[in-house]
Order: C-alpha cells, then structure tokens, then sequence
C-alpha cells in the first residue's frame, strides 16, 4: 500500500496541491514526474512505465487521472496488470491515481481502496478562499461576495484572490470596496451576465429582465449575438431537464454536455419553471426572432424588450 495513493476530488487546484505534498511527503521531490490521462490515453502505457526503469534517476511519480474513466469490461488485461502492480509495488515508484467520482459498488474502486491509501478531498469553497487570504484582514461579507462572484469556481477562486493579494500587499486589508473595484466591475463575463438573464425570464421577473438586457448591450453584446446566447442557454436548460428526468447527477450531466459542473447546478435551478414542450417554444419563438432580424427592417431591441414583455405568466 505504501506509495500508492488514489485521490477522489473534483477541484484541480486542490488536487495539484495534494499531489504535491504526497509527492513531498514520500521524499520523490527529485523524481521524474510523468501524467497520464485516462481521457487521452490507454492505462496500458502508464501500466508500462510503472514497469520500467528510469533512465537518469532510479525514482519515478506516475500519476494517473480520471480512473472513474476506466471500464474493467473492455480492458481485462489492463485491470488485472494494474492489480498485479498494486500486490507487489515497486519502492522506486510512487503511484497517484486519481478521479472525480467514484461508484463504490464497483469492482474497480473496492480493489484500489484496499490496496491503496485512500484520500477524499471534500472541496469547499468558502473554506478555500479563507486560505488563500490567510493573513490578510477581511472586512464582513468579503468572502461570501467572493464565493458569489466567482460561483464556487476555484480556479477562478484562485486566481481573483491572486489578484487581491498582490494589490492589498501593503496594508493587506481586504474590503467590500475592493471587490468591487478590482473584480466586479472589471471581470463580470458575458457568459453570467447571460444566465442571470436567463433566469429572470423564468422567474418571469421582467424588469430586472429588462435591465440586464440594457447592462448586456452596455457590455457592447449585440442583439442579434444575445438571441444566440439565450437560445444555447435554454438548449441546455432543456438537456439538463431531460437527463436529471433519467436520474443523471450534475457530475455525470456535466461530463456529457461538456460544461463545469457548478452550471450544471445552477441550471437545475431553472428546470422546473417550463415543461419541456415550452422550452422547445422558446427556442421556436428565438428562431423565428432570429429570422425577422436578418430578413426584415424591423427594430431588434425591440423585438427582445417584446419578448420579454409577453412572456406567460
């Protein structure tokens, strides 16, 4: 078991950092580290260079990511080459496999987490912002408007309180005024701006509706360009519908639309205001929208204000 660690976490910042004190821990600070993943690759070549010798150090890390990706069905030989390893390991090598998600009803995961040091990283944000700005006083309310700002992402966690840390070195004193002058008003993406949008035609809210189509042509998006995001906006909202009704979870419907997981929650938000038949209308009537702008002289902002205005409620 020593030496072999298998890692369960979602947040890739939290995880390279694990992976780094693993890798400090077992004194292979020195060693060649090599990445292998599971989305890009075969196990068998990680496999592979468990088995061989390094060529300029006796010492090897080899990190394998997204086992959950793995199917024993398809890749017998693999699976089993792999639980021959972790039966007798090489003491040259220290082994980090790693996933998002885990189905402990596997035989795969009951395998690793017997034959393996098993870590779950419980990612929580707010815990995550207090420790990149340990040191530095926070005024109240900081560090939920951050978490709000950033939607829970910590990459983009990591990167705003970066920005906050080299500008508040001197007094390192971090307040609501801050925020707003360094992350709000000069970061707020169009992407988010679009979805909270989305979300005020659905709570039928239509003048905050209106407002934010103002703040979005403010942010020099073209109507025409904002029908296409509304559009996409709700084909997702539709997909999302669909696979929750087949009882995906929001890690598993992230990975099939291709989208972070926290939209994915986010969006599920909004699934319960149309039925599926109405969503499809929607994106009929922005269609249709779509189609008068290009072939017609007629007034685009106020074909989207009328949209807005008629919305059912």
């Amino acid at each position: 078991m020593a030496n072999n660690y298998l890692i369960e976490n979602t947040n890739s910042i939290i995880l390279k950092a694990t992976i780094k004190n693993i890798i400090n821990k077992e004194k292979f600070n020195d060693a060649v580290i090599n990445y292998y993943n599971l989305d890009d690759v075969l196990l068998s070549s990680a496999l592979d260079d468990l088995d061989t010798y390094g060529l300029f150090n006796d010492k090897k890390v080899i990190v394998i990511n997204n086992i959950d990706n793995f199917s024993i069905e398809s890749n017998k030989d693999d699976y089993n080459h792999l639980i021959s390893y972790l039966d007798n390991p090489s003491s040259n090598n220290l082994l980090i496999i790693t996933a998002n998600k885990l189905n402990n009803t596997k035989k795969l995961t009951k395998e690793l987490k017997k034959k393996m040091i098993y870590k779950e990283i419980n990612s929580n944000s707010i815990d995550y912002i207090k420790k990149e700005l340990n040191g530095y006083k926070l005024d109240s309310g900081v560090i939920r408007l951050i978490n709000d700002y950033c939607n829970e992402d910590f990459d983009r966690i990591h990167t705003e309180c970066q920005k906050l840390i080299s500008y508040k070195d001197t007094d390192k004193v971090i307040t609501k005024e801050d925020i707003d002058k360094l992350l709000i008003k000069s970061s707020k993406d169009i992407t988010e701006l679009t979805f909270e949008f989305t979300k005020y035609l659905f709570n039928k809210d239509k003048y905050n509706a209106l407002l934010l189509f103002n703040e979005l042509k403010e942010n020099g998006v073209e109507p025409i360009s904002l029908i296409g995001l509304m559009a996409s906006q709700i084909r997702i909202i539709y997909q999302v519908k669909i696979l929750v009704n087949r009882k995906l979870n929001n890690l598993e419907i992230s990975k099939i639309l291709d989208e972070k997981e926290y939209r994915i929650k986010k969006t599920r938000e909004l699934i319960n205001y149309y039925s599926e038949e109405e969503l499809l209308e929607l994106i009929r009537k922005l269609s249709d929208m779509d189609i008068n702008i290009k072939t017609t002289d007629i007034d685009s902002e106020f074909l989207i204000e009328l949209f807005i205005i008629n919305l059912k409620k």
